[in-house]
Formats: C-alpha cells, structure tokens, sequence
C-alpha cells in the first residue's frame, strides 16, 4: 500500500454504529450493531417535534487502555472496554490517544493497540489513531504510513508535534506541508492535545490544514466558546468531522454544527455523553438537556479532571468493568478524598439516568 490515492477505505465520515444507550450485552456486539447501522441526516430546521427528529450527532470515546498486573496491556480488557462504549452509543472510537497513554506506550504497542481495536470492531465503527510521532516530518510520515496500515480510517496528527512553542503559524504550516508530500493520500486529523504543549490551531492555520483536502477529524480542546465557534464555521461545507473535547460546550457546540463530543468523562459515563448527542437538537429534550449540561459541568473540574486516567479505570471498575487499576502515567495511587469523589459521582450518575429515563450500559 505504497500509493494511496484510490483507497478503497471509507472516510471517517462514513461510518458510525447505531446508539444503543441502555442494551445489555454480551460477547462482541459490534457485529450485531454493524447489521442494524441506518445512515441518517438531521435537517434542523424542518424538525418541530420529536417524532421529526433523529441525531446525526456523533460520541467518539477517546480510549484509554486497561494493563494487566504486570503492567502490560490487557488486550481482553480492551475487547470488554469497546463492547462497553459501543453499549453506550459511541459512533467511532479514538485509540491511541492521550487518554490512551501514547506517550508511555511503545512504537510496537501504540501499533499493536491500534491493530486490536480495528480487528474487534471489524467495520462497525470508523476508528482513528495518533501518528505524528517522530523528530522529523520524515519520521513523523513513516510511522503515519504505519498506524494508517492497521486499518483505520485516518491518522491523527498532534497540533504541538508540528512547531516548537515559540514557533509561529508559517512554520506549523511549513512543517505540515513536508509531512503532506510525505503521506501519500492518507487521510488526516488533528488533535490540540496538551502535551508536549497545547497547540491551538488558528483560523489561519486551520483554514491552511482544511484547504490541503486532506482533513476528516478535528478534536478541539480550545475551551473558549466563541472561538471554537471559528472554526466550526469554517469546518462547514468541508468533509472534516469537527469534535470538541470540552463538556462544558456541548450544547453550544453540538448546536452550532459540531459533528460529536469526545470528552474524557465520557470514559467514566459514556452513555451521558451519547445521549447528549443524541438529545442536544431534539425540542422536546431541551429542559434534560439543560439539566444534563449543568451536571456535567459541576463534576468535570474537580473530579473527572482529578488523577487522570486512573480515575477513570477505578469509576468503570467499580461499575463492573473487571479492568486493573493501573495507570503508566500516574504512578501515585488515587486519595481517599479522590476515591470518595468518585463514589459520589457514581450515585449522581445513576441519578442522571433516571432523570432522563435511560438504563446505564450493562457491563
């Protein structure tokens, strides 16, 4: 797979698994989603009351990656978490991210996590994976190629990979274009992730990255609304998928034309985050949705933002997901304080279920 220009591969924007929020399961439900997946458009303003409204709104979970006792991966563990998120209605999946540990992971294991996650959903979801790992756009090319050839549906490319922190706009751009000329037509997205700095991309740069026609996914962590709202607009009319990472904009976002969410709470209550997208435009859900947002909001900064990833292992192990709670990244066990914050959350999650009218996923 050399040349890539007439890759048969769907596009990030063709694929997505029916929202099953509340279904039990057992086994490998994603082949039983692939046979019921229906592809279906929202258009805004011709919808008047819930019997005209379906979402086209998209979850994304950004993964992250359960360990065995000797500090390897669990690979059975990763099959469970798949069949967990598809469960709650995730539309794609996102491996190999920071959720996922990549910067702890080796080259052998970032390919070997990607190639698993592929292989389990084996099409029923469009899944995507960081690649610009390298100290030249060279390097950053050759391991693109490599992650692309797992099967996904398109290489992530860190925003910060691309300049040095003092560096401005023309030489991301600069860099970019190199790694572009060196990637065939694989398709591309872009993650602001925070390290090894946040590089939030600019209307200049962003409008750079969607003019090269080889953009599908964004994933913004720029948190100030108004200036998300930038570059959703500009993501219109283009084939780039458009997902914030700030819970706190989801009805902001999602309204404005944002294509889904892929927030790091929805690794402790996917399905909260599913129907959300699933609600966000529904007018006769507007009332939940309010309440909903307003929920998420007062537990994201001090507990879902406290000791992650490894509060997120511990939330879903004590939901029932027999997954270690081990982490690479955060080598100091979680507080008592920590562990009591989350208990708490978990009561109020069952709340917001019932709330709602909706089951948690069965694990």
């Amino acid at each position: 797979m050399s040349t890539l220009k007439h890759s048969s591969r769907r596009s990030f924007l063709g694929k997505m698994t029916a929202g099953l929020v509340g279904v039990g399961f057992s086994g490998n439900l994603v082949s039983k989603v692939l046979a019921q997946k229906k592809n279906r458009l929202v258009l805004p303003g011709n919808i008047h009351s819930a019997a005209d409204f379906v979402s086209n709104k998209k979850f994304v979970p950004v993964m992250i990656t359960p360990y065995k006792q000797n500090g390897q991966i669990d690979f059975d563990g990763v099959s469970r978490l798949i069949d967990f998120y598809t469960a709650a209605g995730a539309k794609g999946f996102f491996a190999n991210c920071a959720s996922s540990e990549m910067y702890s992971l080796s080259e052998e294991e970032r390919l070997a996590l990607t190639r698993h996650v592929v292989k389990r959903l084996n099409g029923a979801a469009s899944v995507v994976s960081t690649g610009s790992f390298g100290e030249t756009p060279e390097a950053k090319a050759e391991f693109t190629k490599k992650i692309y050839h797992t099967g996904v549906n398109g290489v992530i490319t860190i925003t910060s990979h691309f300049a040095k922190e003092n560096e401005n706009d023309d030489m991301l751009i600069k860099n970019y274009e190199k790694f572009f000329a060196l990637t065939d037509n694989i398709p591309i997205g872009t993650y602001e992730c925070p390290s090894p700095y946040k590089r939030i991309l600019t209307p200049y740069s962003f409008k750079y990255l969607l003019s090269t026609g080889r953009m599908v996914y964004h994933k913004d962590t720029t948190i100030d609304f108004d200036k998300v709202k930038v570059k959703i607009d500009l993501a219109k009319s283009t084939r780039l998928e458009f997902y914030d990472a700030c819970i706190a904009n989801t009805v902001n976002s999602l309204q404005e034309g944002a294509k889904g969410m892929s927030p790091i709470c929805a690794n402790f209550y996917p399905e909260i985050v599913s129907w959300m997208c699933n609600n966000v435009t529904n007018p006769d859900r507007q009332e939940d949705v309010k309440y909903i947002q307003a929920q998420l909001n007062k537990t994201e900064d001090t507990v879902i933002g406290q000791n992650y990833p490894l509060n997120a292992k511990y939330f879903l192990h004590k939901r029932g997901l027999p997954i270690e709670i081990k982490s690479r990244v955060n080598p100091n066990p979680l507080t008592d304080q920590q562990k009591q914050g989350l208990d708490d959350t978990y009561k109020s999650f069952l709340g917001w279920c019932d709330h709602i009218g909706i089951k948690p996923a069965n694990i």
